[in-house]
């Protein structure tokens, strides 16, 4: 019997679960010829979501759940429940219901199908501001023109793996990861599924403005080094202009005797030179700040507690045993 694993990264979600667990349940009572596991990841909440999950696991043992030490960011989280995962297929999805659970049995017949990795792609988003559907439209094809990658637009983490392109996501170690391009990166055979996207069941959204633009910022920087040409092309492009003015300026004092021009001039070329630089540098800043952290070889995360076990130790990412067959 095939084993189905669903993972669901969760932090402050304390009422959402109880809402989860009923829709999630009555879909998984329909998977008779499966097994099916559910693995929730405590991303460092500050309520009561561990005390919740705990609840669960010991009502249904069917229900597992892992609690890192602290809030490391949700594609860490999934990164921490891919690696203890033990499906045959893993489902990620959200606990918020945004991600129909009615969807899992149209994913698991592609898979079966032959299809390794089952994304869905929104149709449409529901209970969402005008800004935040302009922009994420926008971003994503200008992603998709950056990066040296097809990254679907409108597509996040809801989808289903196959165990190899669940072994293939955990072997890449990045320190600050952009899953969504990573899912594309590692390849496969996929399959898009379309589905209304649903506004949240409780609460609000955990991603704010400046989280939602450092994770944009990611995308393109994990994915593209088009920013640095850009910032080439740019400098080269300036240089040429101002090559051009001043031999403009330098032959009409000259020919003519015109004075060059003053103050405001002079001080508009500076300010404007000098903002140009600091882009260039910020977008060279960007790389370098990635070269840091992945120099420091910290883990990409740290768990606190399995199952109420108890983790001793820094080094607890499951990849590094060959046989996979417990967590350190």
């Amino acid at each position: 019997m095939k084993t189905i694993t669903i993972l669901v990264p969760c932090y402050n979600e304390e009422n959402s679960l109880d809402l989860f667990f009923e829709r999630l349940h009555g879909v998984l009572a329909n998977l008779g010829e499966y097994k099916t596991e559910v693995l929730l990841v405590n991303d460092g909440s500050k309520d009561n979501t561990l005390a919740k999950m705990q609840e669960l696991h010991a009502k249904d043992p069917s229900v597992s759940y892992l609690s890192l030490s602290r809030n490391f960011g949700k594609e860490n989280a999934m990164l921490a429940g891919l690696d203890y995962a033990e499906g045959d297929a893993v489902i990620l999805m959200d606990v918020d219901l945004q991600d129909p659970p009615e969807l899992i049995p149209e994913m698991i017949k592609e898979w079966e199908n032959g299809y390794d990795d089952v994304y869905a792609r929104r149709r449409s988003r529901m209970g969402e501001t005008w800004f935040k559907k302009t922009s994420a439209h926008y971003y994503y094809r200008l992603l998709q023109k950056f990066a040296d990658i097809d990254i679907p637009a409108d597509v996040g983490d809801f989808r289903l793996l196959d165990r190899q392109a669940v072994n293939a996501l955990c072997s890449l170690r990045e320190k600050q990861r952009y899953t969504k391009g990573l899912f594309s990166w590692i390849g496969y055979n996929k399959k898009e599924l379309l589905f209304d996207r649903n506004p949240r069941a409780t609460g609000n959204s955990k991603m704010s403005f400046i989280k939602l633009f450092g994770l944009a910022v990611d995308g393109i920087t994990s994915f593209s080094v088009a920013p640095l040409r850009l910032a080439s092309v740019l400098g080269l492009l300036i240089s040429s202009v101002a090559f051009v003015y001043l031999l403009f300026v330098v032959g009409k004092t000259l020919l003519f005797g015109d004075p060059v021009a003053g103050y405001p001039s002079m001080v508009s070329i500076i300010l404007f030179m000098g903002g140009i630089q600091l882009i260039v540098l910020g977008i060279i800043g960007e790389y370098v700040g990635r070269i840091f952290y992945e120099s420091k070889g910290r883990p990409d995360y740290l768990v606190s507690e399995y199952n109420g076990i108890k983790i001793v130790g820094a080094r607890n990412i499951r990849y590094e045993y060959k046989d996979h067959d417990k967590p350190l």
